[in-house]
């Protein structure tokens, strides 16, 4: 026998309906049946049981036969219609009983949802299209549930993270200014040593003070688009320019394949940050001494974008989680090169608003972003 959720559902509550014709029809039917039998029962042998009733009180079978004729059976039409009516009100008794356990299912049904079990929701099979749409809404609710605890964990997770993490640049300033002031024999090479280091880690206490920001601002702002023509060849081309630093730190070089002066419509500003969380992550997870490729290839009315360098194979199970927010693909990773997991969720975000779309590859030590947008 099939279970209930396998049920073919039509979407729409015709066998309710049909049900509840036939329960209608049978109401009327019962009710035709028991006014018959009473207008039966007033006549025949109910009505020698009648008169020989009252005969116990008239003594006599001549005036309980006139008793019986002035009292039944002149108001004979009176005893029917209350007969009906109470037989009428039984059997619509039983009808609405029947016919609201409906309600009262669809009302457990609707308490159900506010049940931590993960079983479905099943009513009667009139009730099949009911049943469907609530166990869809219990479904989106348990998985909205899931997402925002998930989210709110991985949340709490990095703000404990980061704020762990601002005392070790606050407490390095600290101690270096501290022995500035007091060292008053310090040579300069050595004062100079001091405040590089001071600066450094100055600099990078304001890195995770902007990545707070950067958490509210994802979370609390909607991104609104403001687009204009742009020329994506001289936008890619400053961009490499601008992560020179970077790339020498790890002597890495970054090759650019594109058209000269290939247009886009976009939001530049929004998408110069897209490009630039790709090419920074490139950076981050590249082998030393290797090579970053950025290609921009024109199919018809889109082009696809990809960045892509060598480094570490990323798992398949990290990769399907690469564009989540506050997801961090090496929790272990040092702050200095680590961000807030914000990066490339809010990249791809861009990417959709503009109508295209991101997908990330990783086999054989090659990892690929692929970014896919019209031009108009």
């Amino acid at each position: 026998m099939k279970n209930k959720k396998e049920r073919k559902i039509s979407g729409d509550y015709t066998q309710l309906q049909t049900k509840i014709l036939i329960s209608t029809a049978a109401v009327l039917f019962a009710a035709f049946a028991l006014i018959a039998v009473a207008l039966r029962l007033l006549s025949g042998r109910f009505s020698q049981a009648v008169v020989g009733f009252l005969q116990l009180f008239y003594k006599d079978y001549d005036r309980a036969l006139i008793a019986y004729t002035y009292v039944f059976r002149a108001n004979r039409e009176w005893f029917v219609m209350a007969a009906a009516f109470v037989v009428f009100l039984i059997v619509l008794r039983l009808y609405l009983k029947g016919f609201t356990k409906y309600f009262n299912e669809i009302n457990r049904g609707i308490n159900a949802l506010k049940e931590e079990n993960s079983d479905d929701i099943v009513l009667s099979a009139e009730l099949a299209a009911a049943e469907q749409a609530i166990n869809a809404i219990k479904h989106t609710l348990e998985q909205r549930k899931a997402a925002a605890m998930i989210a709110e964990q991985r949340k709490n997770d990095l703000v404990v993270y980061l704020a762990h993490d601002l005392k070790t640049p606050l407490t390095s300033v600290i101690g270096y200014l501290a022995l500035l002031r007091d060292e008053h024999q310090i040579s300069e090479e050595l004062r100079q040593k001091y405040l590089t280091i001071a600066l450094e880690k100055a600099e990078r206490l304001e890195d995770l003070i902007n990545e707070f920001f950067e958490i509210t601002r994802f979370n609390l702002s909607d991104i609104t688009l403001e687009y204009s023509r742009v020329n994506l060849t001289r936008m890619l081309e400053q961009l490499i320019y601008e992560f020179k630093p970077m790339l020498l730190e790890k002597n890495l070089s970054c090759i650019l394949e594109i058209a000269p002066n290939t247009m886009i419509r976009c939001d530049v500003d929004k998408m110069q940050r897209v490009f630039d969380n790709l090419l920074r992550n490139a950076v981050n997870y590249s082998f030393h001494n290797t090579e970053i490729f950025i290609t921009a290839v024109q199919k018809e009315d889109v082009i696809h974008i990809k960045f892509r360098n060598r480094g570490n194979t990323i798992p398949k199970e990290k990769l399907e989680r690469i564009f989540e927010q506050f997801y961090r693909l090496d929790a272990s990773r040092s702050t200095r090169s680590g961000g807030a997991g914000l990066g490339l969720a809010i990249a791809k975000e861009i990417v959709l608003l503009h109508g295209g779309t991101m997908t990330a590859r990783s086999e054989n030590e090659i990892i690929e972003f692929e970014t896919v947008i019209s031009m108009s």
